[in-house]
């Protein structure tokens, strides 16, 4: 069990928690959180949001009981982590575009940290949150609220690389923006989970190579590759 430094309500149902502890953990991989005893029956799936020689950070919505429990937890009262889990974004260089829709902000801040020349494209239902978060680590920060979409406002021929998390409409749309163009894009699924290991094939994926486990061979896939319907 480890002990929360912070949970706090940063908007849009949103809640930023910091636990402390020494984690590994690479750029799109994830945890499962579980902060009581028998019911809700599943730990939730959460993005790392951060991690730093303090703890690490978890970006979560109310979705649910699991994060709703979450939510009510404060300073000092204990978690239980297990992970790393999955396959996160590759390292890649050149101009990249991190786009993120909703909770799918949630894994391209520890993306920002680690790659160099990035832009974050952020959409949100209502309001804007982590703004100045994310620009002390891209190069540039566009938002999008409201009716205008995060697809609205990119031009994806000015990237290399395209890193997105986020409803899947939005990413299926980004594979299809980025076809005949030179763009490369990899996207994070969100596919319901449930041991995080690959063992209940509930995350279950469509690829262009057969079915994939999204906890275990993901959540992060080439765009080119996920069969987005059929």
């Amino acid at each position: 069990m480890h002990k929360i430094l912070e949970n706090k309500y940063i908007g849009e149902d949103m809640y930023l928690m910091r636990v402390a502890g020494n984690f590994e953990g690479k750029m799109g991989q994830f945890y499962m959180l579980r902060a009581w005893d028998k019911y809700p029956l599943l730990s939730r799936p959460i993005s790392i949001y951060d991690i730093d020689e303090n703890g690490i950070s978890f970006l979560y919505k109310i979705v649910g009981e699991g994060t709703k429990i979450l939510s009510r937890l404060t300073k000092e009262d204990t978690i239980n982590l297990e992970g790393p889990y999955g396959n996160g974004y590759e390292k890649v260089e050149g101009k990249i575009a991190l786009v993120g829709g909703g909770i799918g902000v949630a894994p391209l801040y520890l993306v920002a940290k680690n790659l160099d020349n990035c832009d974050a494209y952020l959409g949100f239902r209502n309001e804007a949150i982590l703004e100045e978060e994310y620009k002390s680590v891209c190069n540039e920060v566009y938002i999008a609220t409201g009716n205008t979409f995060v697809t609205d406002i990119l031009d994806v021929n000015k990237y290399d690389y395209i890193l997105t998390c986020g409803p899947t409409p939005m990413m299926e749309k980004l594979v299809k923006m980025v076809e005949g163009t030179n763009t490369k894009i990899m996207v994070s699924l969100e596919n319901h989970m449930a041991c995080g290991v690959g063992a209940c094939l509930v995350c279950t994926c469509k690829t262009k190579f057969g079915n994939k486990k999204t906890c275990k061979d993901g959540p992060v896939f080439w765009g080119e590759d996920v069969i987005f319907n059929g």
